[in-house]
């Protein structure tokens, strides 16, 4: 069987957070936000590599700062990132060599644990994909443009969209194939599509086979937080203690 790899996002800048330093390295009790999600992969016994992708000007700070500082064994490549998150995405995964799992990992995302990877290694074997989330807890309202309401949907039918977004290689390999080169022809643009995570690349993006395929959710949690702004990192902080 392939390695099952962890592509690891950390090369956003964070504009949200209101700082000079970018989000993936501010410090949570004494560590670099980043540390926790690679941390989190290094002592997974599922994951067997990680490749991190990263701004270009930030490779070496990551290397010698975070991956060699804590030790995390398992970054077999530290890749530049693009322009959108999906541009990020698919230099990672066109960095893979025998794979035959991924799981794509937003870095601002500190708190995901073995308890979730296995649940969705198991979803992923299982039906060949596993995207992370949790039920809503509040109503949802779809409105238009000038804010009034449309439709209420039923909040048991409502999910809060994770990571890690977990896929078998070739599957999400020919679905990013796919979006690029919409991209590259300018179909992207006319189309209006925004890429918003790996699951709507996939099924957006996936053609050329016989069946549909079908996106699977698996639970992973509501510590999951993706920090964001700097209210997150007190959340994040409470979580810690």
């Amino acid at each position: 069987m392939g390695k099952t790899t962890a592509i690891v996002l950390a090369a956003g800048s964070g504009k949200r957070m209101n700082s000079d330093t970018k989000k993936q390295y501010l410090l949570i009790k004494g560590k670099p936000l980043l540390y926790y999600s690679l941390m989190a992969f290094e002592r997974s016994a599922i994951i067997d590599e990680i490749v991190l992708v990263t701004s270009v000007d930030d490779i070496k700070y990551v290397k010698e700062e975070i991956v060699e500082k804590y030790h995390i064994n398992k970054v077999s490549m530290i890749t530049e990132g693009g322009k959108e998150r999906y541009n990020s995405v698919y230099n990672g995964i066109c960095a893979l060599k025998d794979c035959e799992y991924v799981f794509i990992h937003d870095g601002a995302r500190p708190f995901i644990n073995e308890e979730i990877l296995i649940r969705a290694m198991d979803k992923l074997i299982k039906c060949g994909s596993a995207v992370v989330g949790m039920p809503v807890k509040d109503t949802i309202k779809i409105v238009d443009d000038e804010a009034v309401v449309k439709d209420t949907p039923n909040r048991r039918s409502v999910w809060q969209v994770q990571t890690p977004q977990c896929f078998k290689f070739d599957i999400v390999k020919k679905a990013y194939d796919n979006l690029i080169a919409c991209e590259n022809s300018g179909e992207l643009i006319k189309s209006e599509i925004q890429v918003t995570d790996d699951a709507m690349v996939v099924e957006t993006f996936l053609n050329n086979i016989e069946e549909k395929f079908n996106v699977h959710l698996v639970e992973g949690s509501y510590e999951n937080i993706k920090i964001t702004t700097p209210e997150d990192l007190i959340i994040a902080e409470a979580f810690l203690k």
